[in-house]
């Protein structure tokens, strides 16, 4: 019955932001596609395929640009605060959305790099950085840092705190990592340079 209970959290949390993630990408296109097909249809006096789809990736190009500079911030902003208020989307939105910003190089809270502690139990174990911060215990500050090791794919881990110089930086990107805990190691490069 544990096993059960264990296989299904994680198809859960494996699936469910997928699924979200398909889905909207799916209905953004659609909602696009469908105000913009008409459109071209009235004005090219003919349908071309793939005219909507394109509109749609310039779309999302659009709020990229937006969302990069100063006004259009805080008009996002200010919009996600008031769709954070409607319940249901608050619980679906504020967790996927967290999921997705770990992995932006531009998200200052993501995941910073890749780290290789040595783990007492297991050897040593990878991870990725997600803080680095002081302690004071009446010695003087302490530089630590929080590492997000996953246990199963990327959704599910254990925060380890750990002193900074008992950590090591492999030469492996943030992307490089994700894919190594993906493929259950089976990415890791046969040589990594510490």
């Amino acid at each position: 019955m544990p096993w059960l209970r264990r296989s299904f959290v994680t198809g859960f949390f494996v699936t469910v932001p997928l699924f979200i993630s398909v889905a909207a990408v799916i209905w953004i296109f659609n909602i696009v596609d469908g105000l913009t097909t008409p459109l071209y249809d009235r004005v090219l006096g003919q349908r071309i395929p793939g005219l909507g789809t394109a509109s749609t990736a310039l779309a999302i190009v659009l709020v990229g640009v937006v969302a990069r500079n100063v006004i259009g911030r805080r008009v996002l902003s200010v919009g996600e605060q008031v769709l954070l208020r409607v319940p249901v989307f608050r619980t679906i939105y504020g967790p996927v959305k967290q999921l997705i910003a770990a992995f932006s190089p531009d998200n200052e809270s993501g995941f910073k790099r890749v780290v290789m502690i040595e783990d007492p139990r297991r050897g040593y174990a990878l991870g990725f950085q997600t803080r680095e911060f002081t302690v004071d215990r009446g010695r003087g500050p302490e530089p630590l840092l929080a590492v997000y090791v996953p246990t199963n794919n990327l959704y599910m881990g254990d925060i380890v705190i750990v002193e900074r110089d008992r950590a090591t930086f492999p030469d492996i990107s943030v992307e490089d990592g994700i894919k190594i805990f993906l493929t259950g190691g089976m990415a890791l490069p046969p040589k990594v340079r510490i």
